[in-house]
C-alpha cells in the first residue's frame, strides 16, 4: 500500500491470523493502487473497464466516497484535477477497519493495526494496559506532543509536514494549505476517523470547526504558527 503497516495481535504473534491480515492488505493494494498499472482503479482511469464490470468492493468504496462527498459539502473529493479518480483518502480507513474485522471475527479481542499513522484498537496490549497513540510533533519528528488513548476508537491524522502538499481545497484550485499543517481526528471507528481527517485538512483552519459541530468526531489540530487547538470533547481522549 505504499506505506509502513503494523499488525499487533496480543497472544498470537506469528500465528496465521497476522498473514492472514496482511494478505487483505495486499489483496487491497492490489485493487485499488493508483501506482500498479494492473490494478483495478487503473483500468478504470485508463477507460478500460466499465461500470458494470467493476468488482463489488470498488463500488462499495465509490458509494462511500460520494456519501463523504454530500456529508462534507464536496471537500471531500477523489476525483482528481484531470478527472481520474483516486480513492486513496477514503481506501486507507476502510481497508484497516476490514482487517480489524477479520481479527474480531477471529476471536481476538485485544489488538492493534496502524497503516501510515491510521489506527484502529481495540482492547488491551500485552501489558495490559490501554493502547495508547502518540501524535507527532509536525515541527519535530521525535517528539511526541499529545497521547491519546481511543478505547476502540479509531485515529486518524492527516498532515503535509511528512509528504509535503498533497492534500487539496477542491474549491481554491491551486491554492495550497499552509496555515494548518497537522489535524488528528478520533472517530467511532478508523474509516470514519480517516475519511473525515482528510475533508477537514482541506478545510484548512475550518476544519477543526467542522469536526466540532459533527456528532461523533473530536479533532486536534497544529497550525503552522506551531498552535495547536483540540475540539471540546478531545480532551476525554487523553486521560490514562
Amino acid at each position: 500500500m505504499g506505506m509502513p503497516i503494523t499488525v499487533d495481535i496480543d497472544g498470537v504473534s506469528g500465528s496465521g491470523l497476522v498473514d492472514t491480515v496482511f494478505d487483505y492488505f495486499e489483496h487491497v493494494d492490489r485493487r485499488f493502487s493508483t501506482y500498479k498499472a494492473d490494478s483495478e482503479i487503473s483500468a478504470i482511469n485508463r477507460g478500460d473497464l466499465p461500470v458494470r464490470d467493476w468488482s463489488a468492493e470498488m463500488m462499495e468504496v465509490m458509494a462511500l466516497a460520494e456519501q463523504t462527498r454530500n456529508q462534507t459539502d464536496g471537500f471531500f473529493d477523489i476525483r482528481r484535477r484531470d478527472g481520474s479518480l483516486d480513492p486513496s483518502g477514503i481506501v486507507k480507513g476502510w481497508a484497516i477497519r476490514n482487517a480489524a474485522g477479520i481479527v474480531q471475527r477471529a476471536g481476538v479481542d485485544d489488538f492493534f493495526i496502524e497503516a501510515g499513522g491510521d489506527i484502529q484498537s481495540c482492547g488491551r496490549n500485552a501489558s495490559g494496559l490501554d493502547w495508547s497513540v502518540g501524535i507527532r510533533n509536525p515541527f519535530n519528528a521525535r517528539e511526541i506532543i499529545k497521547v491519546v488513548y481511543p478505547r476502540g476508537h479509531g485515529v486518524a491524522t492527516s498532515g503535509t509536514y511528512v509528504r509535503g502538499q498533497h492534500i487539496y481545497n477542491p474549491f481554491g484550485i491551486g491554492e495550497l494549505i499552509t496555515e494548518i499543517v497537522s489535524l488528528t481526528v478520533i472517530g467511532a471507528d478508523v474509516f470514519e476517523a480517516d475519511r473525515f481527517a482528510t475533508a477537514a485538512f482541506a478545510m484548512g483552519q475550518d476544519g477543526i470547526l467542522f469536526l466540532e459541530q459533527t456528532p461523533g468526531l473530536e479533532g486536534y489540530v497544529v497550525g503552522s504558527n506551531g498552535r495547536a487547538m483540540p475540539t471540546s470533547g478531545f480532551g476525554a481522549f487523553c486521560q490514562s
